[in-house]
C-alpha cells in the first residue's frame, strides 16, 4: 500500500495589537514561539503609543527572533492595530492574540486542525481568566461564571459547535479579506461585530474547549468598570448597525440597571418595598459567588460580589447611555480596511 503524501501545514501569521503592555508582553510572545506546530509563523506585533517599556521589549523581541516584526499603529486603537498587522502579515492562518494573552502549548496546530475539520472561517475556545493578586483572582472568577457573563461558551466552556462569536480568534485570511478585515469605528466590540458580518456571509465560527488562552483580568475596580462600560457601549453600537444581532442575554445588564434605580428611587419616595430589588440583586450576587470561589483564598472570595456588580452594572449603564451619535459615524464607514496580505 503506498503512503499518503506528504502535506505541509499551512503558514500562519499572528497578528498582536498591543498598548501599554509591559508586564505581559515578553510571556506572550514567547507562549507562540514556543508552539508546538510543524508549519512556518511569523508574528506581527502592532505597537500603539505606549508610555512604558512596550516598544522597548518589542524591539528586543525582534532582534531576539526573526520571526517576529512590528508596524506602527498610531492611532493606540486596537481594531486598527489589527488591521496594520493584517497588512503587514503574508501567510493564509491569520491568528489573533493579545499582548496579555497566554496561548496553551498546541493552539495553533489544534486550531488548523479545527479549520480543515469544520471548514469554518474562524475557530476559537475559551477565554481562561487567570488572576495574580487576589482583586484579579475575584475577577477571573465572576469572569468564568455564568452569573457573571451568562452562558456565554468563551467564559464558561461548552461543547464544540457553531457559536455567534468566539475569543480572538483563527481566521482563514480569504475571510479577513472578503470582509474588509476589522471595522476601525468599532473601539470594543470589534470580534463581535467582525463574526457577525462572517456569519452574514455564510461562514461558519466555531467554538472548541480544546483551544484555550490565558487571560489576565484588570487590575483594579475602576479598569474593570471602564471595560465593561465600554463592552456595553460598544454592543449597543452593534445592535444598532446590525439589525438582530440582540438577544436577551445582552439585555439583562441594562434591564437589572433600570430596575435598581427604580427600586431605589421608588422606596426613598414612595414604600421601603421597593428596595427588595435592590436587596435581592445584592442577595444573588452574594449567593452565586459562593460556587464561584472554591478553591480561593477568602479575601478573594469577598471580592467576587464586588466584581459581580462591577461588570453589570458597568455593562448595563454603558449599554443604556450608549450615543446614537456613535452608530451613525460606524455607518459612515463601511469601505473595507484590509484589501489583501502583503507583498
Amino acid at each position: 500500500m503506498n503512503a499518503k503524501p506528504h502535506v505541509p501545514l499551512p503558514a500562519v501569521s499572528v497578528i498582536m495589537p498591543v498598548l501599554n503592555e509591559e508586564r505581559h508582553l515578553r510571556g506572550a510572545v514567547q507562549a507562540i514561539l514556543a508552539q508546538e506546530y510543524g508549519g512556518e509563523m511569523e508574528i506581527v506585533i502592532a505597537l500603539g503609543p505606549s508610555v512604558d517599556r512596550t516598544d522597548e521589549i518589542a524591539a528586543e523581541l525582534v532582534r531576539e527572533d526573526p520571526r517576529v516584526h512590528t508596524v506602527p499603529n498610531p492611532t493606540g486603537r486596537t481594531p486598527a492595530a489589527l488591521n496594520a498587522a493584517i497588512k503587514a502579515s503574508r501567510h493564509p492562518i491569520v491568528v489573533r492574540v493579545d499582548g496579555h494573552g497566554m496561548l496553551s502549548p498546541n493552539y495553533i496546530a489544534t486550531a488548523v486542525r479545527l479549520l480543515e475539520e469544520t471548514g469554518a472561517q474562524n475557530v476559537g475556545g475559551i477565554m481562561h481568566a487567570e488572576g495574580e493578586s487576589d482583586w484579579e483572582h475575584a475577577v477571573a472568577a465572576a469572569m468564568t461564571s455564568k452569573i457573571g457573563v451568562g452562558n456565554a461558551a468563551f467564559h464558561t466552556g461548552g461543547d464544540a459547535g457553531p457559536a455567534e462569536t468566539v475569543y480572538l480568534g483563527v481566521f482563514r485570511r480569504a475571510a479577513l479579506e472578503q470582509q474588509g478585515g476589522y471595522n476601525e469605528e468599532f473601539i470594543r466590540a470589534q470580534d463581535w461585530e467582525l463574526n457577525f458580518r462572517i456569519r452574514e456571509a455564510g461562514g461558519l465560527i466555531w467554538f472548541s474547549p480544546e483551544l484555550k488562552v490565558s487571560y489576565r483580568p484588570r487590575p483594579s475596580v475602576r479598569a474593570l468598570a471602564k471595560q465593561y462600560k465600554d463592552y456595553g457601549r460598544w454592543r449597543h453600537v452593534v445592535a444598532r448597525y446590525h439589525e438582530g444581532s440582540i438577544n436577551l442575554r445582552y439585555l439583562a445588564p441594562p434591564t437589572a440597571v433600570c430596575a435598581i434605580a427604580a427600586g431605589v428611587v421608588v422606596g426613598a419616595a414612595l414604600t421601603p418595598w421597593a428596595f427588595l430589588i435592590p436587596g435581592g440583586y445584592l442577595a444573588a450576587i452574594a449567593l452565586g459567588s459562593l460556587p464561584a470561589g472554591r478553591g480561593l483564598p477568602l479575601r478573594s472570595r469577598l471580592q467576587i460580589p464586588v466584581a459581580l456588580a462591577t461588570m453589570h452594572m458597568s455593562w448595563g449603564w454603558g449599554f443604556l447611555t450608549s450615543p446614537k451619535t456613535l452608530a451613525k459615524r460606524v455607518i459612515a464607514s463601511r469601505r473595507p480596511a484590509v484589501v489583501a496580505a502583503a507583498d
